[in-house]
């Protein structure tokens, strides 16, 4: 078995995509609709053929009260690994990204977290190198 896709929840399609590709430097993959409903994914540039990232709307209540719920107790919708936090903290900021939590040390990892603007926060996690 493979993980192909996920999902996150989110309350703006077209903002989320300009968050997942201009701040963070995903790649769009997929994008298309049908009436009201739009299949949008996002993948890794460094991963093009990787597992995929479906920015889901969150128009299903209860998804929206999902994603509300956790935003509020302050927990990451998302975990993201990095090689090099501290850089990818600047290029984030540099780029636009509001960051809830600076990279900070914990064990076994350094993490921060950033506001994607349509209600998630997304952690980033850099594992200690032993």
């Amino acid at each position: 078995m493979k993980l192909k896709l996920t999902s996150i929840y989110v309350d703006d399609q077209e903002k989320a995509l300009a968050f997942y590709t201009d701040v963070l430097g995903f790649t769009k993959k997929a994008d298309f609709s049908n009436g009201p409903f739009r299949w949008l994914t996002v993948v890794s540039a460094e991963e093009p053929d990787g597992t995929e990232l479906q920015l889901a709307l969150n128009d299903n209540p209860a998804a929206k009260a999902y994603q509300q719920a956790i935003f509020k107790q302050g927990q990451p919708a998302l975990m993201l690994f990095t090689d090099d936090i501290k850089a990818d903290h600047e290029r984030i900021k540099a780029n636009g990204g509001a960051f809830a939590m600076a990279p900070t040390a914990v064990t076994g990892s350094t993490i921060a977290q950033v506001n994607d603007g349509c209600g998630n926060l997304i952690q980033i996690t850099e594992l200690a190198r032993w």
